[in-house]
């Protein structure tokens, strides 16, 4: 097992070494549009996988993986020669859908404000269903008088001196 902080340092290198190469060296005419995203490589350091992106339609990815997949070789011993390690890693091309669940997302984010504006349209005549202050508030002096009169009239019921007229059990 190797350092986290080395296996990092060395997936950035893997890195930029792919992307130059992808920039300068490799001139494949199948190879569109292509970022490097990421890249990840194992504990051990054996096999590094590096995520790209493709700007185009569907078939221009499928070629542009093709022609990834032909110059694996070319882009590996590039890598071992400038990395200096004792195994050069395996490296594993995978097209990483960051732009797929980017555009997802805003899709359900424009779906949402449709919605808001919706609900906002519906609620601009609308008026409360209950009570406009549906909080209880401290009883108030006129409340108070009340409650007095209900008082007395209990202890008429119970009588003068306050028993009532009820067998006691």
């Amino acid at each position: 097992m190797v350092d986290a902080a080395r296996a990092r340092k060395l997936a950035d290198r893997i890195q930029q070494i792919v992307a130059e190469m992808l920039e300068r060296r490799i001139k494949d005419p199948r190879l569109g549009f292509v970022t490097v995203t990421d890249t990840r490589i194992t504990n051990d350091l054996r096999d590094a996988t590096v995520y790209y992106t493709v700007y185009g339609s569907d078939g221009e990815r499928a070629e542009t993986a093709a022609a990834l997949e032909s110059a694996k070789g070319v882009i590996r011993s590039e890598v071992g020669r400038k990395t200096g390690v004792r195994h050069t890693p395996s490296i594993t091309f995978v097209m990483d859908s960051l732009m797929e669940n980017a555009a997802h997302i805003d899709d359900l984010l424009a779906k949402a404000r449709a919605k808001d504006a919706e609900v906002a349209r519906a609620a601009q005549g609308a008026a409360p269903a209950g009570e406009a202050n549906p909080y209880r508030e401290p009883p108030s002096a006129e409340d108070l008088d009340e409650d007095e009169d209900l008082d007395d009239l209990g202890a008429a019921e119970d009588g003068e001196d306050g028993r009532s007229g009820r067998p006691s059990s």
